[in-house]
Formats: C-alpha cells, structure tokens, sequence
C-alpha cells in the first residue's frame, strides 16, 4: 500500500512539473546515481558485521541496484562508541543522501536527534516504540522505519534458558554500557519482578571500557551461584571476545543476545538471526529508493528467534544440556 502511494506521488509530481523540465533533465534524474549511507554500529575489523553487510549489499544487487551504475554506498563505522556514532551521523546527513540504513540503537538515535527529512531504515534495534524512535509499529510516521531485533520480554526467556542449563545459578549478573543502551535500566527492573519466579536475582553490570569489565566479571566471578547474561548491545558487541575469555576464566555460565558470542566460544545465545535481518532490509532501501514514505512501511519483527547452544563450552563448565533443550535448539556447536 504505503509503495504505490509513493508511486502515484512521484509519477503526480512528474505530471506536474513535465512542462518545466526539458525532456533530457528527466531522463538524467531517473538515471542518476542514488547514495545510500551506512551508518554501523560496530567495528569495520569486524568479520560478522562485514558479512551482514555483504549480505545486505547483495540482495540489493538483485533488486536491481549496481554500485558504480546507479547506486553508491558511504559507510562509517561507529566500532560501539557514541561520540563516532554522532559525528558519523552528522556526516552522513550533510552529505544529503537518499536513504541511509542504520544498525543498532546508538546510531539510529543519533541520527533521529539531528534530523527529520532524511529517509533512514534501521536494523538491530529493540523495541522501537519504547524506545521512542518511531511512534506506532504499525505507522511508524516521520522519516525513520526499519526492522526491530527483539522486545524486552525475550531476555526473560535468556534467564529461564540459563536456569534449564545451569540449575544452581542462584544471581545473574546483566551487563550493560549505560552510555549506548542506557534502556536496558527500565527493564532491568521488570527482570527483577521475575526474581521468585525463576529463583534467581539480577544484578546491573555496568560498563563503559575494558577495565571496567575486568572489575565486574571479578566481582561477580567471586562470588557461588554466579550466571551471566549478556543482552544485544553495540558496547558488548564491539567487545564480545573479551566478555566469553572473561565467563570461560571465571567458569560462569552465560546466556547471549547475539549469536556471535556463542561462535567466540560463549555458552549460548538466543536471538533472532542478525544476517537474515540485514537481507531483508534491503527490500525497504529498495522502496525507499523507489520514492516509498519510510514513515508508512510498518515495523518489521524478526520472524523467528534461534537458540544456538555451545555443547563444547557448556562441558568445559561441567555442565549437562538437557536433552529437551538440545531437541529444540537450532544449532549446538559441539
């Protein structure tokens, strides 16, 4: 719906203006080369978020969009630190391009507080709606549109998951960066409602660098009936190779909001497919280009969530999967 009304739009205002524009000007403005900016969370060093990025890239291909032909790219990489994330997104909105594809929550909202006519499509993101970046999931309005990551309800099912592998696991520690996903501190407070009924207690983990992540894994190292859960972030996403040596150093049992943890040797992860999530957000750059409104193409969620179990990690823990678990899993790394 919301793409033919960008396209009755587009050939009205081509009706309109016909006998201002010489023929040759029309051709050379649908023949131009559209710019797409790429604003990422992560770090360009990073193989995983290189491959997402190559997946969206070629889907794009095949919706008919050559780079050098008809379609140019300008990426920044904000590698999980707000202040890049900020003068990236400045940058990139100066340069005025058609359509700029954001990935996490950090760069969207930096983008969304400096302007408001530049079509943005984001991936990687929870929640929009309470997060306030679009109004309605259904009519996101403005300019920004995209495809949310989770809703703050699936990292309860992180804690039952660590519960079903790790029984004893009596605290968990939730770790965070403030700074770039300062939204996990309302949550926070809904994970603690479910304190009696999983058996276990929450702990905030807050984080701004690598010493301060030392400091609290050995706070919480120290202490019995230790768990981790990890939730989808640009900070600790940037540093996830640290945070699994860090859980394997201080055998605690963890639970992942991105399924690059568990391939780094992380216990396990249950999210929804971050690649799968890129391929498809190249469909909405596609009717952005197109001359679709980014304000009336709806949110779009994930259409499944995978839990990825490292057997290999969970052993070294002296730990036993049950066998229901791994029944249900969609991929164990053994």
């Amino acid at each position: 719906m919301a793409i033919d009304i960008g396209r009755r739009q587009f050939i009205s205002a081509l009706g309109s203006s016909a006998g201002l524009w010489p023929l040759a000007a029309l051709a050379q403005q649908a023949d131009r080369t559209r710019v797409v900016g790429i604003l990422m969370g992560p770090s360009e060093n990073d193989p995983i978020a290189q491959a997402r990025f190559a997946a969206f890239r070629a889907t794009l291909q095949d919706l008919g969009w050559k780079e050098g032909r008809n379609l140019r790219f300008v990426i920044r990489w904000a590698a999980g630190d707000i202040d890049r994330a900020r003068r990236f997104a400045g940058e990139l909105v100066k340069l005025a391009p058609d359509v700029i594809l954001a990935s996490g929550t950090t760069v969207v909202v930096a983008l969304k507080q400096i302007t408001q006519t530049v079509p943005v499509v984001f991936v990687i993101v929870n929640d929009p709606v309470a997060q306030g970046i679009v109004s309605s999931v259904a009519h996101p309005g403005g300019n920004i549109t995209g495809f949310s990551f989770m809703d703050y309800s699936m990292l309860g099912k992180s804690l039952q998951l660590l519960k079903q592998v790790a029984p004893s696991v009596s605290r968990a520690g939730f770790m965070f960066n403030p700074d770039t996903y300062p939204y996990y501190e309302v949550y926070l407070e809904q994970l603690r409602g479910q304190r009696q009924e999983l058996g276990l207690d929450v702990t905030a983990m807050r984080v701004h660098s690598e010493a301060e992540i030392k400091q609290e894994f050995e706070g919480l190292g120290g202490s019995p009936g230790a768990g981790l859960i990890a939730p989808p972030e640009p900070f600790l996403s940037v540093h996830r190779k640290l945070v699994v040596e860090l859980a394997a150093q201080y055998r605690l049992p963890a639970t992942y909001g991105l399924r690059d943890f568990v391939t780094e040797g992380g216990m396990m992860s249950y999210s929804p497919n971050s690649t799968d999530i890129f391929r498809r957000s190249a469909s909405y750059i596609d009717r952005v280009l197109k001359g679709a409104n980014p304000g009336e193409l709806p949110i779009q969620a994930p259409p499944q969530f995978e839990l990825v179990i490292n057997l290999k990690t969970a052993r070294a823990l002296g730990l036993t999967v049950p066998q229901a678990l791994l029944a249900t899993a969609d991929e164990v790394i053994e």
